[in-house]
């Protein structure tokens, strides 16, 4: 019992900005000492002009925890020393972690990662599974080093990816997957009996951050392709195509049995079920966008406030 008050007593300072990091957050405030949680500053604004807080900025503030938020944490880091953390954790924080910072405290630096090391490092995982097509991603607790998403492995789970699984619905499994692995994980590593297997570099691929190059979608490429982009962005940042020199946000679709025999990006049909259009080689049906200037919305919508006729046989480019 003394044991496990220990563990609860351990100062925790939580680094981490979106959503996806706010169930892991919640379940250390409620299991354990956070003392401190460290975001990314506040820069989104509402439509009044107000100042958004970051997720985490707002569960701390719930909780009566102090906040800290460096413009760059490299320049300034001195506040997080001087609450004496015994672990750091951190979770899509979003600048990397100087080693002064790495090498402070007793029980190390944890993150929690968004796919199954060493494979996919950076800072868009999710992304970039959905986006290549994988079947299977997963969640790692790993210890931080200088070089990105480096450190030795702790913990992993694993997370199925269904052939229409989107951004949104995988980002939100998977960070209560994480959630769960950590606090499934921290007692072994406050206890030091934790595993520590260090990652093979001949199985590293990366996850970079999403590129506005792309976001494009390029309508030669294969459906099975062009499917995986849409919803491996959707629904942010989300994919888009260029339509009578408009840009076309694309948040679903859905590959048909249908053999394409026109030319790429050319929409060879619109019904209430979707926008249809040729591929490198079957047909897939969109059923979800956003034009320039306008509100996203399903194609049900979209079809009542065009004539059809205006739209057969254009091209996305």
């Amino acid at each position: 019992m003394d044991m496990v008050k220990d563990m609860k007593d351990k100062r925790i300072v939580f680094m981490g900005t979106p959503t996806f990091a706010v169930p892991i957050l919640e379940s250390l405030i409620e299991n354990y000492n956070v003392v401190l949680v460290v975001s990314q500053p506040d820069r989104e604004k509402d439509r009044k002009g107000n100042i958004i807080v970051t997720p985490t900025k707002e569960v701390a503030i719930k909780n009566n925890i102090p906040v800290y938020q460096p413009l760059k944490i490299r320049e300034e880091y001195q506040t997080i020393l001087d609450y004496k953390p015994d672990i750091i954790i951190t979770c899509a924080y979003g600048q990397i972690i100087p080693d002064v910072i790495l090498d402070y405290p007793e029980y190390g630096c944890i993150n929690v990662h968004g796919s199954l090391l060493p494979k996919l490092r950076g800072g868009a995982p999710i992304h970039h599974a959905i986006i290549n097509g994988d079947k299977v991603t997963g969640m790692t607790v790993m210890y931080m080093a200088s070089k990105m998403d480096a450190g030795d492995i702790i913990s992993k789970r694993s997370l199925e990816i269904g052939e229409n699984d989107n951004l949104d619905y995988i980002y939100d499994k998977m960070s209560y997957l994480g959630r769960d692995l950590l606090i499934d994980t921290l007692p072994s590593i406050f206890n030091k009996t934790n595993t520590r297997i260090k990652q093979d570099e001949n199985l590293v691929t990366f996850g970079l951050n999403i590129t506005k190059e792309e976001e494009k979608i390029d309508f030669n490429n294969s459906s099975f392709d062009i499917h995986n982009r849409i919803r491996g962005l959707s629904s942010i940042p989300g994919a888009y195509a260029i339509l009578d020199n408009k840009r076309v946000k694309i948040y679903e679709s859905f590959i048909t049995d249908k053999e394409s025999k026109s030319d790429p990006g050319k929409i060879i049909d619109i019904n209430k079920d979707g926008i249809y259009v040729a591929t490198k080689d079957k047909v897939i049906r969109i059923t979800d966008i956003k034009l320039e200037g306008k509100k996203r919305c399903k194609i049900k919508d979209f079809i009542n406030g065009i004539k059809k006729e205006d739209y057969i046989n254009k091209k996305f480019v």
